[in-house]
């Protein structure tokens, strides 16, 4: 499976932005589908955004417009850009990836997950 590690979370006031980011390591294939993720206290891991090893993106309603995936070009890094945050994209972020040709799809699809980084946007 693939190593992810997540970084670039934290607290940051509503309108504010971040940057996570996602080192990824270890592939055993040749191309990978990437995403992130997050999961809110008592409730469901949901898809934020996700990426083909093309450069196609795929994102939740709730962030469109607002949130940015990106790759670096050697597919080693990750990386979310989240601007005009609000109060409830308050959630654990995590990093997955599954062989391609999958794509899109729920958590339980996806293989290789990061231990997450915590993002805050207080009331």
């Amino acid at each position: 499976q693939v190593q992810l590690v997540e970084s670039g979370g934290g607290s940051v006031q509503a309108g504010g932005s971040l940057r996570l980011s996602c080192a990824a390591s270890g592939y055993t294939y040749s191309t990978y589908y990437m995403a992130w993720f997050r999961q809110a206290p008592g409730k469901e891991r949901k898809g934020v955004a996700g990426i083909t090893s093309d450069g196609i993106t795929t994102y939740a309603d709730s962030v469109k417009g607002r949130f940015t995936i990106s790759q670096d070009n050697a597919k080693t890094t990750l990386y979310l850009q989240m601007n005009s945050l609000k109060p409830e994209d308050t959630a654990m972020y995590y990093c997955a990836a599954r062989p391609e040709p999958g794509g899109w799809g729920p958590h339980w699809l996806f293989r290789s997950w990061g231990t997450g980084t915590q993002v805050t946007v207080p009331q």
